[in-house]
């Protein structure tokens, strides 16, 4: 199914709601989609922690050079999984108006949870650079991902990150969200595609069989091992 916004192209795979087996499998499915950019010289960004597994499954079958893109979500007062928005890496600030509203979300708690992600930002920014250089984004396909999105703040963020060094194209690649986020992120991508979009949405560890934590060591270690492989290419 193919949905046409103005910015871009939402493509919905299947309304199943079949769990993944991990974040791997999820990112072996998606590359199947992503096919047509192999060798084209693109570039996978992991949102971290868990987009970074996926994103390693799609760079090697794409043959594209992996990194990490730094987005993070402001927290919702006493419910931190619920995202009231986002903070990119450079500082841009993502709000969710109609839910601050709702919530009665006071402007000092803003400002406060702002700061909080930005801190948050650049200590992983130190850990990360300090052993993987960036990788540059102009004018290349770059192909921003995750392990699935609720609310979609952390993944405007990092799309908005991505926009900012001027890609050639822009695409979101997810295994698994909910059609009314989807609908709005494909205005700051030039495509997005999704391999589940089911009716009943809860939480997306639903969607996966084994949902473990990622550390910072581990995206430290997927990342070295996919440079050395494109240092030894």
């Amino acid at each position: 199914m193919k949905v046409q916004k103005p910015m871009g192209i939402l493509r919905i795979v299947s309304r199943s709601d079949e769990p993944f087996r991990d974040r791997s499998e999820a990112g072996e499915i998606l590359s199947g989609h992503l096919m047509h950019f192999r060798g084209s010289n693109a570039v996978v960004l992991g949102v971290p922690r868990g987009g970074l597994v996926v994103g390693q499954a799609i760079a090697r079958a794409l043959e594209a050079d992996l990194d990490i893109v730094l987005a993070h979500k402001l927290r919702t007062p006493g419910h931190p999984e619920l995202a009231i928005g986002s903070v990119s890496e450079d500082g841009r600030l993502f709000l969710n108006e109609n839910l601050v509203r709702e919530l009665g979300v006071r402007k000092e708690y803003l400002e406060e949870e702002k700061a909080r992600q930005m801190a948050e930002n650049a200590r992983r920014i130190e850990i990360v650079r300090k052993t993987v250089p960036k990788v540059p984004l102009a004018d290349r396909t770059v192909i921003v991902t995750d392990d699935g999105i609720a609310t979609g703040a952390t993944m405007q963020a990092a799309l908005w990150a991505a926009s900012q060094e001027r890609p050639e194209r822009l695409i979101a690649a997810l295994p698994v969200g909910p059609e009314d986020t989807l609908v709005r992120l494909s205005e700051d991508a030039h495509e997005i595609i999704c391999l589940r979009s089911p009716l009943f949405f809860v939480a997306i560890g639903q969607f996966y069989t084994r949902f473990d934590q990622v550390t910072d060591d581990q995206v430290i270690s997927i990342l070295q091992e996919e440079r050395q492989k494109t240092i030894r290419q």
